[in-house]
């Protein structure tokens, strides 16, 4: 009994002192390796997630690049034609063609912001919002009042943030805008126009050049430029055809001139819709990768702290070992 007692004195170094500090530094490693492991757990959800939207977006960037080029051959050919149209009756005079005089003129212009109504795209709202937002304070130094139609629950997040007023929001577009909606939208702005309670139509958006090239820009429709005819290449003189109309000439203009304003706004939406996918498609590709680049450095990190808890436990083993040689 005198013996046991004599083991573990209460001032030799190691004993009972060393071992209770060693146990503590064996938890804290494995603490540790615990708070990694569920960290990198965490990292494969979040890249599942990100790799999920990055396929469901190059779908659905598919999709809308069709319907984007698709139309705007469309809106090119109307163009063309009105202007063929309008060349054959040499003077035109239409009320979307007015320019408005100091004596009609309102200082009010209109302008359409369209952005998405989710987050995760990267810079795709900012640079819109931002687009936007210089063009009204332009406007406004100017002396002019700017009612704001806003697309998307982003934008409308970003002005009533700003504190300013907005006109009427659209909810309906979403993914797929259709022709019919836009058009009834398009109607809404050519009768304001027409009926003097605005001066212009401004539409702040993304500009789809390629899947590579998206700019923002803020386009002016209304009012609409005096349509022109096609030269052909090369001609000395333009040689115009001469055309019969039924009905009037001036009948169908009136019926085709309202057409460059609808496919006007309706590619502006298709454009914004492609971006927004090409921007979010990146932007999921971006997280997926830098997950990627996490989780590897997760696992090297978790393989260094448990080769730190198992050199932790050796050590431990030894020091009992040695202390049980001394007894």
């Amino acid at each position: 009994m005198g013996g046991a007692r004599r083991v573990f004195p209460a001032g030799k170094p190691g004993g009972l002192r060393r071992g209770g500090g060693g146990g503590n530094t064996l938890c804290r490693a494995m603490a540790k390796a615990r708070a990694i492991l569920k960290r990198r757990k965490a990292v494969r959800n979040i890249r599942k997630i990100t790799k999920t939207m990055q396929m469901i977006a190059t779908a659905k960037f598919q999709k809308a690049l069709k319907r984007a080029v698709g139309a705007k051959a469309y809106t090119l050919k109307v163009r063309e034609l009105v202007g063929d149209l309008a060349a054959t009756l040499g003077d035109v005079r239409h009320p979307l063609l007015r320019q408005p005089t100091a004596a009609d003129r309102t200082n009010r212009i209109a302008l359409v912001v369209i952005s998405s109504n989710r987050g995760l795209a990267g810079a795709y709202n900012g640079g819109v919002l931002r687009a936007a937002n210089a063009f009204i304070r332009e406007q406004e130094k100017e002396g002019k009042t700017v009612e704001l139609y806003v697309a998307g629950k982003k934008g409308v997040s970003y002005f009533n943030f700003q504190k300013r007023p907005i006109t009427q929001r659209y909810d309906q577009f979403g993914d797929m805008p259709r022709f019919t909606e836009v058009r009834a939208a398009a109607d809404f702005f050519t009768d304001a126009f027409v009926g003097g309670r605005i001066d212009a139509l401004y539409v702040a958006s993304m500009n789809f050049l390629s899947a590579g090239v998206q700019r923002p820009q803020v386009q002016a429709l209304l009012p609409l430029a005096t349509p022109k005819a096609k030269e052909p290449a090369g001609a000395k003189a333009a040689v115009l055809p001469v055309y019969d109309f039924y009905p009037s000439a001036q009948s169908l203009l009136d019926e085709l001139l309202p057409l460059p304003l609808r496919t006007a706004l309706f590619q502006c939406f298709l454009d914004a819709t492609t971006s927004e996918n090409v921007a979010r498609m990146v932007a999921m590709k971006s997280a997926t990768d830098n997950a990627d680049k996490m989780g590897r450095a997760l696992a090297m990190r978790y393989n260094r702290a448990r080769q730190s808890q198992i050199t932790t436990e050796l050590s431990e083993i030894m020091g009992g070992v040695e202390a049980m040689k001394g007894a």
